[in-house]
């Protein structure tokens, strides 16, 4: 997916739905061409690690932690959950991807 070209709450779905919730952590970011990431996070990698190792990141939600069903089919299925994120990523894009630092986006409209 990416926030540059047209696209659809449904085609984030496809982004969550295609990852477990109970194997490993997760972090959303968006490359600085646009394209929306949902990339498992290795326990001995944290997040600011993880941000230094993709210099191509202009914007990341906070990681969604194993086991607590943000990502995975039923996490897909929530359409408010996808809705609210979705419309965070539209919200806050304009503004991340002219920055020259990441920008870390904590809050869901």
């Amino acid at each position: 997916m990416n926030l540059n070209n047209q696209h659809t709450p449904e085609d984030l779905a496809k982004l969550f739905a295609a990852r477990k919730d109970k194997q490993e952590s997760h972090i959303l970011w968006i490359s600085e061409c646009g394209e929306v990431h949902l990339d498992s996070l290795a326990p001995e990698i944290g997040e600011e690690e993880f941000e230094k190792r993709t210099p191509s990141m202009r914007a990341r939600l906070r990681t969604y932690h194993r086991g607590k069903g943000y990502v995975g089919k039923k996490a897909a299925a929530d359409k408010e959950f996808i809705g609210r994120v979705y419309q965070t990523l539209q919200q806050e894009w304009p503004a991340a991807r002219s920055k020259p630092e990441v920008a870390f986006i904590d809050r869901y409209c």
